[in-house]
């Protein structure tokens, strides 16, 4: 099977880089998509979250706490 990352969430950059915390916490290694823009513009900036299709099985009981957790 080919390696690929997967979009797994889309939040806030916070809420998305807690989410990554907890990937890691688990020795699931993910990847921040950003859409940031200039600096000198404050915004909520919008990340995406992927991880690698081998560990999509392992991440997704994870991910779906965590987005109960956040609702």
């Amino acid at each position: 099977m080919k390696e690929e990352h997967i979009k797994v969430f889309t939040g806030s950059s916070i809420i998305t880089r807690r989410l990554k915390s907890l990937l890691e916490e688990k020795n699931i290694s993910s990847l921040i998509k950003s859409d940031k823009i200039p600096a000198y513009e404050i915004t909520n900036y919008i990340d995406e979250l992927y991880v690698l299709n081998i560990d999509f099985e392992k991440a997704s009981p994870i991910i779906e706490d965590f987005k109960k957790e956040i609702a």
